[in-house]
C-alpha cells in the first residue's frame, strides 16, 4: 500500500470521529449545552415573558414580574442575536480564506 494512500485512509478515520454526532440526550455535568438545549431555554424564557404579560394584562401579575419577565426575554434575544452575528461573521471570514 501506498504510504499517501495510508495517512489519507487514517486523516479520513481522524475526521470522521470528530464530526459524529455526539449523544442526543444532555448528560449530567456537562461543561457545554448543547445547541438544542440552549434553544429549549431559550423558547422557554420567551414562552414565560409572553405568559407573563398574558397575566399583566389580565390582572393576574403585578408590574414588577412583568418589568423582569421583559428584561430577561430582552437579553435572551439579544444575546442569540449576538451569537447568530458571531456565526455569520466566522463564515463570512472562512469565505474570505484562500484556497
Amino acid at each position: 500500500m501506498d504510504i499517501t494512500a495510508l495517512t489519507a485512509t487514517q486523516g479520513y478515520a481522524d475526521l470522521r470521529r470528530a464530526t459524529q454526532p455526539g449523544p442526543t440526550e444532555e448528560t449530567v455535568g456537562e461543561a457545554t449545552p448543547s445547541a438544542a438545549a440552549l434553544a429549549r431555554d431559550f423558547a422557554a424564557t420567551l414562552r414565560e415573558g409572553e405568559d407573563t404579560a398574558i397575566a399583566a394584562m389580565t390582572g393576574e401579575a403585578d408590574p414588577h414580574s412583568l418589568v423582569q419577565a421583559l428584561v430577561q426575554t430582552e437579553l435572551a434575544v439579544e444575546t442569540a442575536v449576538t451569537v447568530r452575528d458571531r456565526v455569520v461573521e466566522a463564515y463570512q471570514e472562512i469565505l474570505r480564506m484562500p484556497v
